[in-house]
């Protein structure tokens, strides 16, 4: 019986540290978003491809790290993502390909004549990892903040309670 207890208490104990972990992670992730909804850490950004941004080179799903580039590193025909707002203020990633560059008036256009300042380049893919996007997309929602990690944790608390007050009551057997 302590045999089962012992295994018991490392098996918890192993859920519990990589919970822990997850957990921490993900608010890493939720507290570098900037004012766009997008998780960056330095000069990488965490671009997730849903249907808005339109591109054969990337699938639906796929998470791509993004690394900031300086306007005269950029030349005519680099692909290059940016931000965008629309009239209800509302921030989308743009992908295209360069058409111009201005560097005097530290601005691009992509070839389709939409132009974007430096302050809203992104830059170019470094990286792309397929399909975990879609996962991380979930895990960064509001709902999925929720019942992946606040109310497990809450769960995780009120065994605890329960645990204490039972150990008070009872003390151990």
């Amino acid at each position: 019986m302590e045999v089962l207890n012992t295994i018991k208490r490392v098996v918890l104990s192993i859920l519990g540290v990589a919970f822990f972990i997850f957990a921490l992670f993900m608010t890493i992730l939720l507290l570098n978003r900037n004012n766009y909804n997008v998780t960056v850490f330095g000069d990488t950004s965490l671009i997730i491809i849903d249907s808005e941004i339109s591109s054969d080179k990337y699938l639906e799903g796929d998470l791509l790290l993004v690394k900031k580039v300086r306007l005269d590193k950029i030349n005519v025909g680099d692909e290059i993502f940016a931000y965008s707002v629309d009239e209800k203020q509302v921030p989308h990633v743009n992908v295209g390909v360069v058409g111009e560059v201005y560097l005097e008036e530290k601005a691009i256009a992509y070839e389709n004549g939409s132009g974007f300042s430096s302050e809203y380049i992104i830059g170019k893919t470094s990286k792309i990892f397929h399909k975990y996007g879609t996962a991380l997309s979930i895990f960064q929602s509001k709902w999925g903040f929720l019942f992946l990690i606040l109310v497990p944790c809450f769960l995780i608390f009120i065994y605890e309670l329960y645990a204490l007050i039972i150990e008070i009551k009872y003390g151990e057997e």
